[in-house]
């Protein structure tokens, strides 16, 4: 009988729980308004030759690159930020190895990394979820070969500054530092193409996010190019389906769509902290498309109540120092109002008190 590596056998799963979702569905970060109408009539212009046909990756990675201001050596195109976080790992790990993640993020990072027999060192965020960059500093050692941090992160919506995360890069030339950017057209500050000078440095994007791509699963792995080159070797070379590849250009250019949409998320993300904070309920300010609040003992009976009236939230209880912790999307404008109106019902009726007049 074939034997799997121990690693793998004692490895974390992740279950997203993605049955049973009806409803207004702001508990996975998914853009609430759906797609740019571009793609909806790209894909209606699909034929069966096009389908039958395998798919080719270099021009939509030339059109990336464009509109990204890199050149297409610089990049990869994934299938979801996903792959983009195990090619590294596969890459650049080997058992023995170390993997450095500060706690609560995106599972991914540890569960790609464990499965390579590597050796995962897990670090508390700080004070109100700040990065703790000088334990990650003090942290890295010769057998540090990975590195990981979401900007702004997930769930706590935390953004470290790109100073910080360039003195780790330099502190680690022996390891891939990965900095994922998922959420970059909310938080509207990047660290790329800071690889140019630091060559271990790796920027991922996606396009799940801002611009409603989530179920054709594309993503962007950005690097040195010589680094690239490696992991171009490395990747397969259909990860991409010719749907995915033929959406993508019209994504990208519509503009308008991007920018409207994020401009109404950041209106939300703005209201809803707000209005929490008139509730006396403990949050942590966003640089993404969510909030993150502290429900305490109200937390199971808050979720099953906006459940109730059509809203599904994230309880993020099961990560590190996020105890009876819900995460909330905001989107759409009418998504937001519905969310707001529904929240303070539910606020209301599980005894929470204004703490100021309206």
């Amino acid at each position: 009988m074939l034997k799997a590596r121990e690693a793998v056998r004692t490895l974390k799963e992740y279950h997203p729980p993605l049955g049973n979702r009806e409803g207004l569905r702001l508990d996975f970060n998914e853009n609430t308004a759906g797609c740019s109408r571009r793609v909806l009539q790209k894909l209606r212009e699909l034929d069966g030759d096009s389908l039958a046909r395998y798919p080719v990756r270099e021009p939509g990675e030339r059109v990336v690159a464009a509109a990204f201001g890199v050149s297409p050596e610089e990049l990869l195109l994934t299938n979801g930020t996903d792959e983009a976080i195990h090619l590294i790992c596969e890459t650049y790990l080997e058992p023995g190895d170390d993997a450095l993640v500060v706690v609560p993020t995106f599972a991914m990072y540890e569960i790609y990394a464990a499965a390579t027999g590597a050796r995962v060192v897990s670090i508390p965020a700080g004070q109100d979820f700040a990065f703790p960059t000088a334990d990650v500093l003090s942290t890295i050692t010769s057998r540090t070969r990975f590195i990981a941090v979401a900007n702004p992160n997930n769930p706590t919506g935390a953004f470290t500054s790109l100073p910080d995360l360039a003195s780790i890069a330099k502190v680690a030339p022996h390891a891939a530092f990965l900095v994922d950017e998922a959420y970059f057209e909310f938080s509207g500050e990047t660290i790329a193409p800071k690889w140019r000078e630091l060559p271990n440095l790796f920027v991922s994007r996606t396009f799940s996010k801002a611009y409603g791509l989530a179920g054709l699963r594309i993503g962007v792995l950005m690097g040195n190019g010589d680094q690239m080159q490696v992991l171009r070797r490395a990747s397969s070379p259909y990860n991409l389906n010719s749907v995915a590849l033929a959406c993508l250009p019209e994504a990208l250019a519509d503009k308008d769509f991007v920018s409207n949409y994020v401009s109404q998320a950041l209106d939300g993300r703005r209201q809803l902290e707000s209005e929490v904070e008139v509730w006396g309920v403990r949050f942590w300010p966003s640089r993404a498309n969510f909030v993150l609040m502290y429900l305490g003992e109200h937390c199971k009976e808050f979720i099953s109540a906006m459940r109730a009236r059509g809203i599904l939230v994230r309880d993020r209880s099961s990560d590190p120092g996020c105890q009876d912790c819900v995460r909330i999307t905001v989107g759409i404008r009418e998504h937001n109002q519905r969310l707001l109106t529904s929240l303070r019902e539910v606020f209301s009726e599980i005894g929470l008190r204004q703490k100021v007049a309206r």
